[in-house]
């Protein structure tokens, strides 16, 4: 008999959806929608294999794991605040309730960072004596493959080829294996992870784990510098993006999803679990910005890799979050996608691209390590010398034609957004060389910069738009452009860059919302908006007096997060709804970069 015969007064799960939170711990993450179940989480790490991925297999072949309520009515769910540990209560139609706790257990212990690949779930019963159904269903090979499942007295084993899970809990095995409802009248605790056991009893352990993860994050947020405005959103913001380090190698992963479609039914579906150079400094600066630097130090180390591995050379655009050079992607046929909108992508053949802008984020990501003296391992002349090859490639590469940072497969040109990183790596490297006192190579690198800045000023200025243009000699639109100002190359009120943020306005934005550029792509014209560009309007229109219109934007676009304070990649300019891989890094960065930038000073309160 099947689970749902078994139950009938159990409602099916909730269509998919990005209301979901996210728990991790900097070695793994999992995404938990609005009633309690966890519908993605890739183990052993961020791109690994999804033993979780209803996300995008809503079919009954799908895995997740569900904590349901007979008779549910509503849900309720938040984050503990500062912290990491997500609160989901389910309500039943007579009043009754139940609150399941989820995290991944992260805290110092015995001089590390202690992050075991666990998933924890506490549920209990806080109103009633509601009836509940597990429904633990684990899947490997992307789906194609369950495991065989073993008993102990208080565990279950999940076995597959590559990887053993298993279930510590103090919950009855016989109905989590028969998927049986029954009557909950105490805390029960489910501790999913490695084949080991446990070194304490379950409650005990589980009580631990969440007393001291609730502490490390309490403690991390509270070393924060936020603005004295939008401060929850911030600190949510500022989690999220810790969160989405790959701490054993010190990566940053764009998003933790992959092949949610950019726009309903387009076809716009790649893998974001990897580390894009270009979205991991923004992270870098945005914590940077409230004195987080710890991520950038854990960063500076995967870089430093990157830069020896090039020698000098070109490098990639992303890489593997191990430092992995090959990201094959290939298509999942058998998983019908998110609300069955395919193709289910993994790997990213960007990783082929040649993506000029890269040398800049490269210089630009370490940039802080020399001047900062915070740091326990400053940078120094070891590492000037290595980033200055890389700023050797930007010469080289700053007016030869690449995918650019949209990563645009069937057109090269020669990018501004492009030539003006490589501005930026020439830039900061004159300015590391006066730090180092080596005033030979700051005037070399500041006359590469400079005879860069006049041929950019000159060849992406659009007389017949009266804007700066995508590309050299071009005169289509693009968003990018508007990095000018956050990388330092034009004054904001220069008469060119405000003529720039007008056109951008006219041809670009949907109201508050912002697309990316105005030419047709591969897949046409982009449908939706692309959130980390409104934020860039929202800076730029702050930079050059227009203040009220941004903090009104920005409103908008805290107002487009989901319930918890999370945003996508893009939002819909019509319907506002969430598009694109989930949680989305350069989103994030926006929310702090704006509120940074339009908060009212901590003066004019204390």
């Amino acid at each position: 008999m099947s689970a749902a015969a078994l139950a009938p007064n159990f409602a099916p799960p909730a269509p998919p959806s990005l209301s979901m939170g996210v728990i991790g711990n900097c070695a793994f993450s999992a995404l938990v929608d609005a009633r309690g179940r966890i519908v993605w989480c890739c183990l052993p790490r961020f791109d690994g294999d999804p033993v979780f991925n209803a996300l995008l297999d809503d079919s009954s072949k799908g895995s997740a794991f569900a904590i349901e309520i007979e008779n549910f009515s509503h849900s309720k769910q938040w984050y503990d605040p500062n912290t990491a540990v997500l609160r989901t209560q389910l309500f039943d139609k007579i009043g009754q309730a139940i609150e399941i706790t989820d995290f991944a257990p992260r805290f110092y212990n015995r001089s590390r960072f202690f992050k075991p690949m666990t998933l924890v779930r506490r549920v209990r019963p806080i109103k009633g004596a509601p009836r509940i159904r597990v429904q633990l269903d684990v899947r490997f090979d992307w789906g194609r493959s369950e495991p065989v499942i073993t008993q102990g007295s208080n565990h279950l084993r999940y076995v597959g080829d590559a990887l053993t899970l298993r279930l510590n809990t103090d919950a009855p095995l016989s109905h989590l294996l028969a998927k049986r409802p029954f009557v909950l009248t105490r805390e029960y605790n489910f501790l999913l992870g490695s084949d080991e056991s446990l070194a304490d009893g379950i409650a005990d352990t589980a009580r631990l784990f969440e007393q001291e993860t609730l502490s490390y994050w309490r403690k991390w947020s509270q070393r924060l510098h936020i603005p004295l405005e939008w401060q929850e959103a911030v600190i949510r913001a500022a989690i999220t993006l810790k969160l989405s380090l790959f701490e054993d190698t010190g990566a940053i992963v764009a998003a933790m999803t992959t092949s949610i479609p950019e726009a309903p039914n387009s076809g716009r579906t790649w893998d974001y679990r990897f580390c894009w150079l270009r979205d991991a400094f923004f992270v870098v600066r945005a914590l940077n910005s409230l004195s987080e630097v710890g991520t950038m130090e854990d960063y500076l180390r995967w870089l430093g890799n990157v830069v020896v591995q090039a020698d000098g050379g070109h490098i990639q655009p992303l890489f593997g979050i191990g430092l992995e050079l090959e990201l094959p992607e290939a298509v999942h046929e058998h998983l019908g996608g998110y609300r069955g909108m395919g193709p289910v992508r993994v790997g990213n053949q960007a990783q082929e691209h040649f993506q000029h802008d890269v040398y800049g984020n490269v210089v630009l990501g370490a940039a802080q390590a020399f001047h900062d003296h915070r740091l326990l391992h400053r940078a120094g002349a070891a590492e000037f010398l290595r980033l200055e090859a890389v700023g050797e490639q930007a010469v080289r590469s700053y007016d030869k034609p690449d995918a650019g940072m949209w990563e645009l497969r069937t057109r090269a040109r020669v990018h501004t957004s492009s030539a003006l990183m490589c501005w930026a790596a020439c830039d900061r490297l004159g300015k590391i060389a006066v730090t180092l006192k080596q005033p030979e190579r700051a005037s070399y690198w500041s006359h590469h910069a400079q005879i860069m800045r006049e041929r950019i000023l000159r060849e992406s200025w659009s007389e017949e738009r009266q804007a700066f243009a995508e590309s050299f000699g071009g005169r289509d639109l693009d968003a990018s452009v508007l990095l000018m100002i956050e990388v330092g190359f034009i004054e904001p009120k220069d008469p060119r860059f405000v003529a720039t943020v007008d056109a951008l306005e006219k041809y670009l934005c949907d109201g508050p919302y912002m697309r990316r550029y105005e030419a047709p792509d591969d897949f046409g014209k982009p449908e939706t908006a692309f959130n980390i560009c409104t934020f860039w309007r929202i800076d730029a229109l702050a930079r050059i007096g227009r203040k009220d219109e941004a903090r009104a934007i920005f409103e908008t676009m805290l107002a487009a997060r989901n319930h918890v304070g999370l945003l996508s990649e893009d939002t819909h300019p019509v319907t506002g709804e969430m598009w694109g891989n989930f949680p989305q890094t350069y989103s994030m960065v926006g929310i702090i970069n704006a509120a940074v930038r339009l908060s009212a000073p901590w003066e004019s309160q204390v």
